[in-house]
This record gives structure tokens, C-alpha cells and sequence, in this order.
């Protein structure tokens, strides 16, 4: 049944869509149509994979295979690290068993076993065949061209920098608005590898994890599409058509081939990850102590995550909170913004019962899903230099505005949710 709450979060997609129209570089270009196909679109897709019996069994299914392949990770690490990755044969008596979940013992690693499969699906085409689908899907309803649009589906997959590696040769001849569309929706989404990850974190406080993680980053990417499009509205005379070639998408010469050259991908984008977390985290920590030194404000120290929470609570709440949770949803939402989505999924897993409600946890959920953090930046900074250098100024120019873009297409994601009635996905 369609309550307050729900009309609250519907505020909250007017909002984010009014921000992005705020800052637009042509106010006078808002894409009508776009905008209400995208919300539509995502709410329907909620609707089916929630709604319909079929769906909520393959998304079942989903989560079972998750923990499967969480449980035989961790067998790997066993194998390595013997008792100091956790589980049964500790050489002590174990007081504290939460203790034992070591991020990179019990996360890292999930990423490593996903791009191999990752890589191992591809060169079976089985994901291929998927990104090539949803890359139709993407042209089809949404207006994008062959090259951006397939670029758009491979981000779901693969990730913020390794979409666009999929159409390297047409970056240098895309429009600035498709560029820009490229940085917003990496941004948006998140990679196979990190969504078995999060689903990992949020095992034991959400029921589901998996069904809600693996949508959340399918449906934010109408989202990104349509916050770029606002933000940088599109040029048709700059856009020039274009065939798009599939035979110079990746390719491996082996099964054994492609599980290697994914290992050797995920053992990168883990080492980035465990490296940016180390370093964010230690950044924030020294913020935190130049500002324990200021007067005690509301009987608490100030701090990073405090500061953030305040600035994002009115956010959070046209998202659906409710006001009194409205603080600690602002400040997951802040966190992610400066810390990564890790760090914001692992204090959601850690929240104290009854901080927020099992509704406002299913929100965030959807919020926090996706790139759209400070240090993402960098990567597509550097990422974007290395495919397509003579635009590394233009894309420098951009990326900030896209990682709002990005931030915010989560949180809308999040408010459509939550206009939904809560009995459609609390499954």
C-alpha cells in the first residue's frame, strides 16, 4: 500500500533531478522523455525481479550462489593462511568470533575468484552475449549510439574503467556529452567482482544481500544515463553514426588462459582497493584528530563522519529515511563519498540494532551502491589517460561534475525504491 514514506522518496527523485537540472550546462535541453522512461524503467525492473515468482527464485538462486562462492574463496584462503583467515582450527580460544572477519581475508580475495570467472565467462561468450544484449537494450530505448551503448553494458559488468576498454578505438571520436556519459555512469554502477564482495559484508544484517546488491547495480545505470544527460545534455550534431566492430572486443586464447589473465586482473584491482582504503582511511583518521582538538559540540568530538552526516541528512531523508535515522543514513552517504563504498557497506554491517529501521537498511543499500566516491576520481583519471590520452584534459575537466552525477544516480536509485511498496522487495 502506497504511504507517506513512499511519496517522501518519490521528493527525493525530484530533487536529485532538480540538482542535476541546477547545474546543468544547458538548462534549456532537459530530456523529458528520458527522464520519465529511466524512472519508469527502473521501477518496473524492481517490480519484476522482486514481484514475479520466477524472478525471485532466479534472485534466490543469486544469493545461494553467492555464499557459494564465498565459502569456496574462503577455502582458498584457508589453504594460504591457514587460522589467520578465520573459521574453525584456531590455535586459541576464540572470545569475540566477529573479530575473525577480516577485510582482506574474508573481501579482497571474493574480487580475485570473480574476475577469474569473470574472464572465464567471457571467453565462453556467455557474457559476451550479455553485454551485447543489454548494449541493444541501452541503444534501443535510451538513444544511445552502438559504441557508448555497448561501452554502458560492459560498465555493469566490468567495471568504471574496464567498460569503456570494450570500444578503446571510438573513445577519441566520441562526443563530449558521451564521454561524459561513460565517466557518469562508471560512477553509477559497480563491477561483478565488488558486487559478490558487498553482498559478503552484508551477509548477516540484510536478508537477501545478494538479490539487493546484483539490482542495485542493474538499475542505477538508467540513473547515470539520465543524470548525464541533464547535466551534460547531448549534441546530435556532434555525434556522428558509427559501426561498431565486436570483433575487437577481448579475447583470450584458452579457458586456462583467460582464468590466469583474470587473476592477474583481479590481484590488480584488489591491491588498488586494499591500498586506497589503507590510505583514505588514514587521511580521514588525521582530519578526525585535528578536529577532536576543537570544543566538544552536542557532548560528542567532532569528526569527519559527524560533519558529513549533518550535510547529508536532508538528502538521506527525501530519499524516504525517516528524520531520526536521517543523521546516521547522511553519514554512511558521506562516508561513501570520501571513504569508498567499502568502507560505507562495512559501518552499515556494523550499525548498532535499532540505529535504523529494516526499511531505511534496504535504502542505503541502493545509495551505497556505486563508484561515485572521491578516490574515483583518481582511477578514471588515470584510467581515461592510459586509453585515450589526447582527452586526458577534457576528461579532467569533467570528472568531478560526473562523480556528483554518479553519487547522486545512486540515490535516486535508492528513492525509487523507496517509492515502491516495501512488501514488493522485503523478500
Amino acid at each position: 500500500m502506497f504511504q507517506l514514506q513512499n511519496a517522501q522518496s518519490l521528493l527525493g527523485v525530484v530533487v536529485i533531478t532538480g540538482l542535476c537540472w541546477a547545474v546543468s550546462e544547458r538548462r534549456g535541453g532537459f530530456p523529458w522523455k528520458l527522464a520519465l522512461g529511466a524512472v519508469a524503467a527502473q521501477a518496473v525492473l524492481v517490480a519484476i525481479l522482486f514481484g514475479l515468482p520466477a524472478s525471485r527464485g532466479v534472485l534466490v538462486g543469486a544469493g545461494h550462489a553467492v555464499d557459494g562462492l564465498a565459502n569456496a574463496t574462503n577455502a582458498g584462503v584457508s589453504f594460504v593462511f591457514g587460522f589467520l583467515a578465520g573459521g574453525n582450527g584456531q590455535p586459541y580460544d576464540v572470545k569475540n568470533p566477529q573479530a575473525l572477519f577480516v577485510f582482506a581475508f574474508h573481501v579482497l580475495p571474493v574480487i580475485l575468484v570473480i574476475c577469474a570467472l569473470s574472464a572465464l565467462l567471457w571467453h565462453w561468450k556467455i557474457l559476451k552475449w550479455l553485454t551485447e544484449g543489454f548494449g541493444l537494450l541501452f541503444q534501443k530505448t535510451m538513444g544511445l549510439r552502438g559504441p557508448p551503448a555497448l561501452a554502458t553494458a560492459a560498465t555493469i559488468f566490468m567495471g568504471q574503467v574496464e567498460g569503456p576498454i570494450f570500444i578503446r578505438g571510438y573513445l577519441a571520436s566520441l562526443s563530449r556529452s558521451e564521454l561524459f556519459l561513460l565517466l557518469t555512469v562508471g560512477m553509477s554502477c559497480v563491477s561483478g567482482s565488488t558486487v559478490v564482495a558487498y553482498a559478503t559484508i552484508l551477509h548477516d544484517v540484510l536478508p537477501n544481500a545478494a538479490a539487493h546488491v546484483l539490482t542495485a547495480s542493474l538499475i542505477s545505470a538508467p540513473a547515470g544515463v539520465l543524470l548525464a544527460r541533464i547535466l551534460v545534455p547531448r549534441d546530435p550534431a556532434s555525434e556522428t553514426p558509427q559501426a561498431l566492430d565486436l570483433a575487437d572486443l577481448k579475447n583470450y586464447e584458452s579457458s586456462i588462459d583467460a582464468l590466469i589473465k583474470g587473476t592477474s586482473d583481479g590481484l590488480q584491482i584488489a591491491l588498488n582497493v586494499g591500498a586506497t582504503l589503507i590510505v583514505f582511511v588514514a587521511l580521514i583518521a588525521m582530519v578526525n584528530g585535528l578536529l577532536g582538538l576543537a570544543p566538544a559540540v552536542g557532548g560528542a568530538p567532532l569528526s569527519v563522519e559527524r560533519v558529513l552526516g549533518l550535510l547529508f541528512s536532508p538528502l538521506a531523508w527525501t530519499m524516504g529515511i525517516p528524520w531520526k535515522e536521517a543523521p546516521a543514513a547522511g553519514g554512511l552517504l558521506g562516508v561513501k563519498l570520501v571513504l569508498t563504498e567499502f568502507t560505507a557497506f562495512a559501518n552499515l554491517s556494523h550499525l548498532a540494532p535499532g540505529v535504523i529501521s529494516d526499511r531505511t537498511r534496504v535504502i542505503m543499500t541502493y545509495a551505497l551502491c556505486g563508484f561515485g566516491n572521491i578516490a574515483s576520481v583518481g582511477i578514471n583519471v588515470a584510467g581515461y589517460s592510459v586509453l585515450v590520452p589526447e582527452r586526458r584534459l577534457e576528461v579532467m575537466g569533467m570528472v568531478w561534475k560526473a562523480m556528483m552525477g554518479g553519487f547522486l544516480a545512486t540515490c535516486m536509485t535508492a528513492a525509487v525504491v523507496g517509492a515502491l511498496p516495501g512488501a514488493l522487495y522485503a523478500h
